[in-house]
């Protein structure tokens, strides 16, 4: 019996198989002729500046973070990270950060009612 179910089988997945492979010589051509905007000698130049640059991004030892330069201090980047800290720790907390923006919101207010008063 073990038999009639592997040959039943074998016969349904070879006419799976069939099935797919009618439908993979589908493809569908362009008609439209490529028509380039640059000129032979545009494209050569600019291999050869490429080249002549030494970066390639598709080399192994390609790092861009090597060359790249920071304009601020990392005392200015550790302060910046420590002041916003505690708005991300409200954010990513158990109340997605509804307690935090509820305060600012009271805050917000509060200033806004004193600078009111004062004028």
């Amino acid at each position: 019996m073990n038999a009639h179910y592997a040959f039943a089988l074998v016969v349904v997945a070879a006419g799976a198989a069939a099935a797919v492979d009618a439908r993979a010589d589908d493809i569908t051509v362009d008609p439209t002729p490529f028509v380039s905007s640059v000129s032979r000698a545009q494209v050569n130049e600019e291999l050869r500046q490429f080249r002549a640059s030494g970066v390639n991004p598709w080399a192994d030892d390609y790092n861009p973070v090597l060359l790249a330069r920071s304009t601020r201090s990392r005392a200015d980047v550790m302060a910046e990270y420590r002041a916003d800290r505690s708005e991300v720790a409200a954010f990513t907390g158990e109340d997605s950060g509804s307690t935090y923006l509820a305060r600012a919101a009271h805050t917000t207010r509060r200033a806004t009612e004193l600078a009111t008063a004062a004028e």
